[in-house]
């Protein structure tokens, strides 16, 4: 496999994303939405309660969660250990949710894209092995997942500090699940789903049914990372990093077999549903 050929289809792929703007936009409206105005929107509505009903409701919730959550959550007051809770635990699934939609929106149009703007016959009958031209758009399909990840976390980051920082005597965020979350977990999970949903995109002779069969395909994948990210966030240690160990393992085999199954008359869509 070379890597300047690896690197050619990841191009081309970026470059054609990039000037789509009709991809880029709605992920963007949704990754400012969910990393962005709802943690803003959250935090700054508890940091500013005073002692209303509401205020008393939240601080009813908060002693009612487990011990194990609100003991290791600083603060004396009741609505400082709930800015704690939400900032750290409640919202942490936001880290893999959005990240794995936007590299699904790519992954699901990665292939089946190629035969319906008539590029798949180049690529079928080009010197580029089959094993390049998957691991070119698994690359393609990861990096604007990664780049979603890196941002977005900055960003809430910066967000949770400036918010629930006021109550909970400075910057705290991120905290060390937080961290293993995103260094460690959520880059092979991405890689698990697009492995999966690059074999969707092979199969499907539509972009339209490809999208379709990638959600419900990768409903299970965004299931248990949604359990997994509340996990690490909240038993950071040595689980997250037998759960991130385990993910990549899971990632590499789903993405060694995946390559060995893509074949050129995929790409011209003549090869059997078998």
């Amino acid at each position: 496999m070379r890597a300047s050929h690896v690197r050619a289809v990841a191009g081309a792929d970026l470059r054609r994303l990039f000037k789509s703007k009709d991809y880029w936009i709605p992920l963007t409206i949704i990754g400012v939405l969910f990393f962005m105005v709802i943690p803003f929107i959250s935090l700054s509505v508890i940091s500013s309660l005073a002692r209303t009903e509401f205020a008393e409701q939240v601080t009813s919730i908060v002693g009612n969660l487990p011990a194990s959550l609100t003991d290791s959550a600083p603060g004396e007051s009741p609505l400082a250990k709930a800015s704690y809770v939400l900032a750290v635990y409640m919202l942490a699934p936001i880290a893999i949710i959005v990240p794995l939609t936007v590299s699904v929106a790519v992954a699901s149009n990665a292939i089946v894209g190629e035969r319906e703007r008539g590029t798949g016959e180049f690529l079928a009958h080009s010197p580029l092995t089959t094993t390049e031209i998957y691991t070119g758009k698994l690359i393609a399909s990861l990096i604007p997942g990664y780049i979603a990840t890196a941002g977005g976390f900055s960003v809430y980051a910066l967000i949770v500090n400036l918010t629930a920082g006021r109550l909970l005597g400075g910057w705290f965020f991120p905290t060390a699940g937080w961290v293993i979350l995103i260094v460690w977990v959520v880059p092979p999970f991405i890689a698990v789903a697009i492995s999966i949903v690059l074999r969707m995109s092979a199969r499907m002779r539509s972009a339209a049914s490809a999208q379709q069969a990638s959600s419900l395909v990768t409903l299970p994948v965004i299931l248990m990372s949604y359990l997994v990210a509340a996990r690490v966030v909240s038993s950071p240690g040595w689980p997250g990093f037998f759960i991130g160990a385990a993910a990549w393992i899971v990632a590499a085999v789903l993405s060694v077999r995946g390559a060995k199954r893509l074949r050129r008359e995929r790409l011209l869509g003549v090869a059997s549903e078998t």
